[in-house]
Order: C-alpha cells, then sequence, then structure tokens
C-alpha cells in the first residue's frame, strides 16, 4: 500500500513539474513572456483620424497587435500639461513598455523613467535618452523629406518652394533643410535658376485655420510647390493649395487621399514595419537604454506615394535617388545647416 502511494505521488510530483515548464501558458518554452502578457500603451498627442502624424503611428499599433499578438493599448489627444502625468500613470501601473509618439515627449520621458526602473520608456521620434530604461526610435525623417525633395524638385513650375514646419525642433530643422537643399538643387537642374525655398514655424501641431493662413500667405507670395509637417496644421494647408491651385506633397502619411489633384504625392512613414521592428527589439531585450535606435529608407520605412499627377519618368527618378540612399551614397549631415 504504501509503495502504491509513493508511486502516485511521484507521478502527481513529475506531472506538477511538467505543467510549472509549461509556464501554465504565460510565457514560451524559453521562458520569455509571450507577446500578449506584455503591458504596452501608447500615448499620442492627437487624435488618431488626424490622416497625419497621430494615424500613422496607431497604425503602427494595429499592425503589432495583428502581427505580433501584442495587446497594445492607447490614449489619444494628450497635452503637454499631461505629458509627466500620463507617464506616471503607467509607470505606476507597471507597464512593461509606454511609447509616445513625438519628440515633444523627450523631456517628460527621461524626467519621469528613473521613477520607474522597470518600465521602458520609449519616445518615437525620440532624440534623447538619459538612462538605462530610455530608449527611443527615430524613423530619419530628413530620409523621408529626401524623398518628398526628390518629387517637389521635378514638379515645381517656378522653383518656389514653401515649407511649414510644426515647431523648431532639431529633428524638425534637420528635414526641412535636406528637403530645400534637395528640392532647389533639382530645380536648378532643371534650368530655374532662381529656385529658392521660404521656411514658416507654426510653432503648433492642430491649428488647422493657422496652417490656411500661412499656406495662403506663402503661395500669395509665389510658391507653387507645399511642403507641411505639422500634423493638423497641414490640413489646413492643404486647402489653401487646393483654393489656390497649387501642387502639395504630402507627408507622414499617404494624404494624396485629401485632395488627388492637390496633393499629388505623399511620402508615407509606413509605421507598421517601424513599429513591428521597435517592438520585437523591445521582446528580444534588444531595445537598449542610453541610445537612439535608428531606421530610414534601407528599412523600407518610407514610401512614397503617387496619384496621376505623377509621371513614370518623376518616379524612376525618385527610385534611382532612393536606392542611392539606401546604398550610403548621399551625405544627409552636410545638408544641415546647424
Amino acid at each position: 500500500m504504501k509503495k502504491s502511494l509513493v508511486r502516485i505521488l511521484a507521478c502527481v510530483l513529475v506531472v506538477s513539474m511538467v505543467f510549472a515548464m509549461s509556464g501554465c501558458g504565460t510565457k514560451t518554452e524559453t521562458g520569455k513572456k509571450s507577446a500578449a502578457d506584455y503591458k504596452i500603451a501608447l500615448i499620442l498627442p492627437g487624435p488618431i483620424n488626424d490622416q497625419s502624424w497621430n494615424a500613422t503611428n496607431y497604425a503602427g499599433l494595429v499592425k503589432c497587435n495583428e502581427s505580433l499578438g501584442t495587446k497594445m493599448e492607447y490614449i489619444e489627444n494628450v497635452q503637454a500639461a499631461d505629458y509627466e502625468s500620463t507617464f506616471r500613470n503607467y509607470g505606476e501601473r507597471g507597464y512593461d513598455l509606454v511609447m509616445a509618439a513625438g519628440t515633444q515627449f523627450d523631456e517628460a520621458a527621461n524626467k519621469v523613467a528613473a521613477s520607474y526602473p522597470k518600465t521602458k520608456f520609449c519616445v518615437v521620434n525620440g532624440m534623447v535618452s538619459k538612462g538605462a530604461n530610455v530608449a527611443p526610435i527615430f524613423p530619419k525623417e530628413y530620409e523621408a523629406s529626401y524623398v518628398a525633395a526628390l518629387i517637389a524638385g521635378e514638379l515645381t513650375k517656378n522653383g518656389q518652394f514653401a515649407t511649414i514646419g510644426g515647431f523648431p525642433n532639431q529633428a524638425m530643422e534637420h528635414l526641412l533643410d535636406v528637403y530645400e537643399k534637395v528640392s532647389v538643387d533639382i530645380a536648378k537642374q532643371r534650368g530655374i535658376s532662381n529656385a529658392k525655398a521660404v521656411r514658416a514655424y507654426a510653432n503648433s501641431w492642430d491649428d488647422v485655420a493657422l496652417g490656411k493662413q500661412m499656406a495662403g500667405t506663402m503661395i500669395g507670395n509665389g510658391a507653387d510647390t507645399m511642403f507641411v509637417y505639422a500634423n493638423q496644421v497641414g490640413l489646413g494647408a492643404i486647402q489653401a493649395a487646393k483654393e489656390k491651385g497649387i501642387k502639395y506633397v504630402g507627408f507622414s502619411s499617404d494624404q494624396t487621399t485629401i485632395a488627388p489633384d492637390t496633393v499629388v504625392a505623399s511620402v508615407n512613414f509606413d509605421f507598421k514595419t517601424f513599429y513591428v521592428w521597435a517592438l520585437k527589439l523591445f521582446m528580444d531585450g534588444k531595445l537598449d537604454g542610453n541610445k537612439v535606435h535608428e531606421a530610414g529608407i534601407k528599412e523600407n520605412i518610407f514610401v512614397p506615394v503617387y496619384t496621376k499627377n505623377v509621371s513614370q519618368d518623376i518616379k524612376d527618378k525618385v527610385s534611382a535617388g532612393m536606392e542611392k540612399a539606401s546604398k550610403g551614397e548621399i551625405d544627409f549631415k552636410s545638408m544641415f545647416k546647424k
């Protein structure tokens, strides 16, 4: 009888050990969490339907949840005054990864991160990392604006380029520097000797009326090609361009759907690919802090989108230019003004 009892207890112990090793469905065979077990959140400064920056980032979230099996949450329309408290909220709740869409979150993320060492803070478009748990990811936006410039330089008729930025941070200045340099150079190569670019900053991400007013003034001063990177501000600029009958090169998302005869081409940020790339790094334990993780043309993050208003010849020239960039043959940093 004792032998039978011992055998039964031994069997129970073996089964228990096997069940424990299986992780009860919460971990992979290697001991890591499954994708669905990570607590991940994305903080957005605007609405997910803005057809620009916020929509682009939200698309990345959706793709990760669909293809990787994550259960990333999001919160939209978070205002500057609430950046720190929002980060702290997720830190207090023990989230594994907190992402925030925009360079404007850099300061708050770095300030809050030290209080929550078990949480990884990842600013999309971030440029500052001052901690082991701060790991920004940065799409080389100046490579995307290079693509936009390849298009704009061929489209312009008078070589007068108007550019509007949201806020004059370093990333914004660099991407506009590259756009202006390349577009003007191409126009001059086409024989437009007086080609030039005029820049202005809206100091806003969401003032549609201001975007329309600024663009209208610039068009009135002779600009025939518009390029804007300022989230919803750009929607107002598109309205002005449409009313004035000039061409507009969209940026960060496919804005050709808004007004295809005005926004004749866009440079779409494939944040689906970008986010999947970043989340894989995170889940593999390779999204290290104290550094900025970058991706660009080589990683297939930027995709030009065209309407029927763009010729095959222009498309071919853009493809050739992107190929050069992918091979490292373009010195982008030499174009930065500061």
